[in-house]
């Protein structure tokens, strides 16, 4: 089998991923005809899960374009499948428009005529621009994986230096756009769940969540992979170890922004800022932080500082599968409560069947929409004269 040969792994997710999505689906649009306040909840806490991941692929992948190495080699057509899933994850947006009026406190007119701090912030907070807002996410996103993604198929009919640079370049711009546009798209969609509150943190905060979460699916699909050619010469124990040191390296990343954020609410002792965490640590609330800090942080941590686990691809595969679980329930801490309460109301602690049925729904699509954009290209960049040569050099062998 060679990088062009089509993957029985990649297959079968498509299959399992179209079946699960539909199904799951079936049921959260019941759930529509039940409670339409629920489902709007529920589908956004879903997609905000898996668009991170296409969000965070495409910053990997431009980041790799700019420090090179194979860990960020072997998995790009991955990279870059993940990131051709956006285009698609601006249609699903759709459904976020039509219920803002049943998400966001600031889109219900009655709410506002009686606020005078959001009556200041509806230039700014109102539908119309914030679904202009969204386009123009979608757009700078959508353009940069499709420039990105054409440029660098075009490196397997033979590696071009010229073209070379102008990935490298593109991807430095890319970073910057990127970082900005994820940073608004974090404040609209998450952060204005509760107007009244404020974090300069906050869009860092989903920065480096949907990188972990890209992080961690790619190296989940990389171990499933890890048995079947060309992968058993391509990922080599030293490309296993790489992106079991970035995931470790993520990791720290993750602790310290949600420490930084929680020291500095806490030294301040602001009444504006210190609700969030007051909500979030009651009503059942804190036995998720406890979970998120225990499974999130110092599991993770203890475990990727063992050399050997580093060079597995089996069992890095199961820690980043770990990860992968606990930032959804991450995400569920943050939005969670202001989902509900808008940030003025202590919430209890309550997952509802369709928080799982659109996290498995949009989760299913999402897979299935991805193995279809890695189905149609080689699975290695076969024109990349480093992923020749690991070819040549390494013995086909199981990890």
């Amino acid at each position: 089998m060679n990088a062009a040969t089509p993957s029985p792994v990649l297959e079968r997710l498509e299959r399992a991923g179209l079946t699960a999505g539909g199904l799951f689906l079936l049921a959260l649009a019941a759930g529509f005809a039940i409670d339409r306040g629920q489902f709007f909840r529920s589908y956004l806490f879903g997609f905000l899960f898996w668009v991170g991941i296409g969000v965070g692929s495409l910053g990997l992948a431009m980041l790799n374009h700019l420090t090179g190495r194979l860990w960020g080699l072997v998995p790009r057509r991955f990279h870059e499948a993940a990131a051709r899933t956006l285009p698609a994850m601006a249609l699903l947006f759709i459904p976020v428009v039509l219920g803002a009026s049943s998400l966001y406190t600031w889109a219900q007119p009655e709410v506002v005529a009686v606020d005078e701090l959001l009556q200041k912030k509806a230039a700014y907070l109102n539908v119309p621009f914030f679904t202009a807002r969204a386009v123009v996410y979608f757009a700078v996103w959508g353009l940069l994986a499709w420039r990105l993604s054409s440029w660098s198929r075009q490196q397997d009919g033979g590696a071009d230096p010229a073209r070379a640079g102008r990935l490298r370049s593109l991807s430095a711009v890319g970073l910057v756009l990127l970082s900005l546009t994820t940073t608004f798209a974090a404040v609209d969609w998450g952060m204005s769940l509760a107007p009244h509150w404020f974090s300069t943190i906050y869009g860092v905060l989903f920065i480096v969540g949907w990188t972990l979460s890209a992080l961690s699916f790619t190296i989940v699909l990389m171990s499933r992979l890890a048995g079947e050619e060309p992968f058993t010469r391509a990922l080599q124990p030293v490309t296993v170890h790489d992106l079991g040191k970035l995931l470790l390296a993520f990791t720290m990343l993750w602790g310290y922004v949600n420490f930084s954020q929680f020291l500095i609410v806490w030294s301040g002792n602001i009444s504006e800022e210190t609700p969030f965490y007051l909500q979030r640590l009651q009503g059942g609330w804190q036995v998720v932080a406890v979970a998120l800090l225990v499974f999130h942080f110092a599991l993770p941590l203890a475990l990727l500082l063992y050399h050997d686990l580093k060079r597995s691809a089996r069992t890095l595969g199961a820690v980043a599968a770990l990860m992968l679980v606990m930032q959804l329930v991450d995400l569920f801490w943050m939005i969670g409560p202001d989902l509900v309460g808008h940030g003025h109301e202590n919430v209890p602690l309550r997952v509802h069947w369709m928080d799982l049925a659109a996290a498995l729904g949009l989760g299913g699509l999402w897979l299935f929409l991805f193995a279809r954009q890695a189905r149609t290209a080689p699975v290695l960049p076969v024109g990349e004269p480093e992923v020749r040569q690991l070819m040549a050099a390494a013995p086909a062998e199981a990890h």
